[in-house]
């Protein structure tokens, strides 16, 4: 006979704030207000609660809607299956990643360019990578960014302690230098007129703008890259991307960077999740690699149908073509501005641009993650706002 012991004691008026003795890190107390994305999920849900018979859409956060394909999620389904027998279990695996997707990589992406396995270094996806890259690099380095650019770069470098205080006089952390990517410079920065720094943290295709540099661009600014399936292969909950660190890349001292960094990861982290990594595998085979295709495909019908719509409406519109993201002009207005406009009138989510900092300022990011049918009733609300 087994009961269940309920606590009928009634909860206190007011939960007490315990202070502790500890202080605060002094670096997270300069990130300003909240993260980009929680802050347009706070306004979405605001929005909601004050039109709860809208249908809202949401062409925001770059989260993919599509489902993964089949010979990728049967690769995973078949993984778990086997965690349930004797010969399939497997616990903690390699924190550098299986070898045999380590190999896959290397060889799909990396052929002839002279990374090999030991090279890779899977990961639970880019994001992690970034902030695992700033403790390799610590505080006291010195950091470029591109500028609109993803915000995690610039957070992550405020948290290590390698920036200053927020000027909010030009909306920029103190010790960073931005480098302002416009329509006028091919949304890639005069390096000339950059201010020498330790790091540069460079995305390519550039998230929000959508621009892809040349591989001349890449070849003489990267030396280590950070990549994932996150986008690629609809892989934004199952986490699983990789950081490609050359082991012919030295510190100043003659100390490869690489072992740096496998010992952080051997460290902080106990490797990518091994069901994950089957469907990683399956992912670039050639049966994954033409799914793949198949769905970027789709995104990118869903992005010529944005880039088709602003440009009728008389916009400037950039990008759209090397990314599933459409960077949209707003001359004269303030970026939440139009956000909040466009959500309050047409009931759809966007992404203001002057959160990927103060270059993106009067520019909304359209993302093309979305189903086909909430892509177009998107676009025909644009047309009837802007008409």
């Amino acid at each position: 006979m087994s009961a269940v012991v309920k606590c009928v004691a009634s909860p206190s008026a007011e939960k007490t704030a315990h202070k502790t003795n500890v202080a605060r890190n002094e670096n997270l107390a300069k990130l300003q207000a909240g993260y980009l994305f929680p802050e347009i999920a706070r306004r979405r849900n605001a929005h909601i609660a004050k039109n709860p018979d809208a249908k809202v859409i949401s062409l925001g956060i770059g989260d993919t809607t599509e489902p993964i394909p089949e010979v990728i999620t049967s690769a995973m389904s078949k993984r778990s299956d086997a965690l349930s027998t004797v010969a399939g279990y497997s616990g903690y695996g390699a924190e550098q990643g299986e070898k045999n997707l380590r190999s896959a990589i290397a060889a799909t992406y990396y052929a002839g360019l002279g990374i090999e396995e030991e090279d890779i270094f899977v990961s639970d996806g880019a994001k992690s990578d970034i902030s695992r890259l700033q403790v390799l690099f610590g505080s006291n380095v010195t950091m470029a960014v591109q500028d609109p650019s993803y915000p995690a770069y610039v957070d992550s470098s405020v948290i290590l302690g390698q920036t200053g205080l927020f000027q909010k006089d030009v909306e920029k952390y103190a010790n960073i230098e931005y480098m302002r990517c416009t329509p006028e410079n091919g949304f890639f920065p005069d390096l000339s007129s950059v201010r020498k720094t330790d790091i540069i943290f460079f995305c390519s295709p550039n998230n929000p703008t959508g621009y892809a540099a040349s591989r001349e661009q890449l070849t003489k600014l990267v030396a280590l890259e950070v990549s994932s399936f996150s986008k690629y292969a609809g892989f934004t909950g199952v986490r699983l991307g990789w950081t490609a660190i050359p082991k012919e890349l030295h510190y100043s001292d003659g100390f490869p960077v690489a072992k740096d960094f496998n010992r952080i990861v051997c460290t902080c982290f106990n490797g990518a999740s091994n069901i994950a990594q089957a469907g990683a595998l399956a992912c670039v085979s050639p049966e994954g690699i033409k799914a793949m295709h198949e769905v970027v495909g789709f995104y990118k019908e869903n992005t010529a149908i944005i880039v088709d719509t602003f440009n009728s409406l008389g916009f400037k519109v950039y990008g759209g073509k090397n990314a599933p993201y459409v960077w949209v002009y707003f001359p004269g207005r303030s970026s939440w501005d139009v956000f909040s406009e466009i959500l309050e009138k047409t009931h759809v989510v966007t992404t203001p641009g002057s959160g990927f900092g103060p270059g993106g300022e009067g520019f909304v990011r359209v993302s093309a993650f979305g189903h086909g049918e909430n892509v177009l009733e998107a676009c025909r609300r644009f047309k009837e706002l802007y008409k």
